[in-house]
């Protein structure tokens, strides 16, 4: 499964979200699941995770009874806020008031396709940001190639 691509979709008045035919026809029900989990995301974004992938990470991530302070005061804000956002038959999720409200999500917003998961930012907030992301592309290039190229310890 890969997300790609910017698509710009508006929620409806039930606070709905049509996930764009291009996005849902990577999805394998089998391995992925036939949901999403929004969470809130890095950078102010909301992010909405494949149900069993996002179950997959949440497994890899640890966690037990006790644990450390930090992880169990990490897991109690980050999953408190996470929500089920099943498909319907329309391919469309619901997204709670209070996630919507907290990333300024209303009206038209735009869903970008990164990877193995979806992001959701209002479409002016990422027109307004074009401009600084054409200027700083082939840094953010450079700085990411040397950032794999350290986690997989070989020169490229």
């Amino acid at each position: 499964m890969l997300f790609l691509g910017e698509y710009e979709h508006s929620l409806d008045s039930k606070q709905r979200l049509a996930i764009p035919s291009e996005l849902r026809e990577v999805l394998n029900p089998a391995v992925n699941g036939d949901s999403f989990v929004a969470v809130p995301g890095a950078d102010e974004v909301l992010t909405l995770w494949p149900n069993l992938t996002f179950e997959e990470l949440a497994k890899g991530h640890g966690g037990s009874l006790i644990g450390d302070e930090v992880l169990r005061r990490f897991e109690r804000s980050f999953f408190s806020q996470a929500a089920r956002c099943p498909l319907d038959s329309a391919g469309r999720i619901r997204i709670p008031e209070r996630l919507l409200s907290r990333f300024g999500l209303a009206g038209v917003v735009t869903i970008l396709g990164v990877r193995d998961h979806l992001e959701l930012i209002a479409s002016a907030t990422w027109k307004a940001q074009e401009k600084e992301r054409n200027s700083s592309a082939s840094e953010l290039s450079r700085q990411a190639s040397q950032l794999m190229n350290t986690r997989s310890g070989g020169a490229r």
